[in-house]
């Protein structure tokens, strides 16, 4: 049997993992397991939930080709760093395209305007998920509502985030003051994120890579937008011959830093090897596991008005 979604963000050429099992997109693995157990014991064929042998046949199916699937997916270690990170692309390539997107559930649209984005948007995923799996022959409709609130999630934290204002510099201000005899202040502690650079760097100098890039990836999760912590983790992918999610991080650490040194060294070196020519410094996806970027459709939308069109 054929699962076919054409809404949400499968419209985009994209399995939308996270809501084959109705879990936010910022689930964590604890979440994600607990909410699979639990859809597998309702689809299993020795469930009390499937009664007829079509029920039995139909279950399976989903628990073999959707739901299985969508758990190795977002718990396996280097699959879902890699998914997660090109979720957050097409999130944003999706923002820059609004104009483009139309949106046909009545949650989808009222997650676009609602002002408290994360309350509404986890409690919808929460509700849904209570019957998701009740009437297997509406599983695939509830499958693409939950979708559409991903992709509306994801552009409006995209939108979010790049319209979040930076913090003003402050002034130096140079003066003279007075000796005495009041010690001098402490020197200040590095910033969390700091620290965590300084242990990854610790334990790449020990080639000790996988546990360099779990503290790398938790810098992430703290500074998205710190060039240094995607060059490292760049190189940590690199010393693990993972070159495709090399290539995403050195691009990522250019765009935010195009004077980066060890980018500027390996980034042609890792297009040659993977038989692409050097491009410019834009944040790409992996097109590993057939994930491709969403191709412009369409046109109108809900987003038009929402986002202000179109970014160039």
């Amino acid at each position: 049997m054929s699962f076919k979604i054409d809404r949400g963000l499968f419209k985009y050429d994209f399995i939308d993992h996270h809501a084959v099992l109705c879990v936010p997109v910022d689930a964590d693995v604890k979440e994600i397991r607990k909410r699979y157990l639990k859809i597998a014991r309702r689809l299993h064929p020795d469930s009390s939930f499937t009664k007829t042998d079509e029920q039995k046949e139909l279950g399976n199916e989903f628990l073999s080709k959707l739901v299985n699937p969508a758990y190795e997916k977002l718990c396996g270690d280097r699959t879902r760093t890699e998914y997660i990170l090109i979720l957050s692309q097409i999130g944003k390539r999706l923002l820059q395209e609004s104009t483009s997107v139309t949106l046909n559930t009545e949650l989808a649209k009222q997650l676009a305007q609602t002002p408290n984005l994360e309350h509404f948007y986890k409690s919808a995923i929460a509700k849904i998920g209570e019957t998701q799996y009740d009437s297997l022959e509406q599983v695939l409709q509830v499958i693409t509502q939950v979708s559409e609130l991903n992709l509306v999630y994801l552009m409006r934290s995209a939108s979010k985030s790049s319209a979040a204002p930076r913090p003003p510099a402050q002034p130096k201000v140079e003066s003279v003051t007075p000796q005495s005899n009041t010690p001098p202040a402490p020197p200040k502690e590095d910033s969390i994120v700091e620290q965590y650079i300084r242990r990854a760097q610790s334990l790449i100098d020990k080639n000790q890579f996988a546990q360099a890039k779990v503290e790398l990836q938790d810098a992430l999760k703290l500074e998205p937008k710190n060039s240094h912590c995607h060059s490292l983790i760049a190189i940590v992918y690199l010393k693990q011959n993972q070159l495709k999610m090399a290539k995403i991080h050195f691009d990522n650490a250019l765009k935010l830093d195009p004077n980066d040194e060890a980018a500027l060294q390996w980034k042609p070196k890792i297009d040659k090897a993977i038989g692409q020519q050097p491009s410019d410094h834009k944040v790409t996806s992996s097109a590993n596991n057939g994930d491709k970027q969403p191709d412009k459709s369409g046109s109108g939308g809900l987003f038009g008005g929402l986002f202000g069109g179109k970014k160039k």
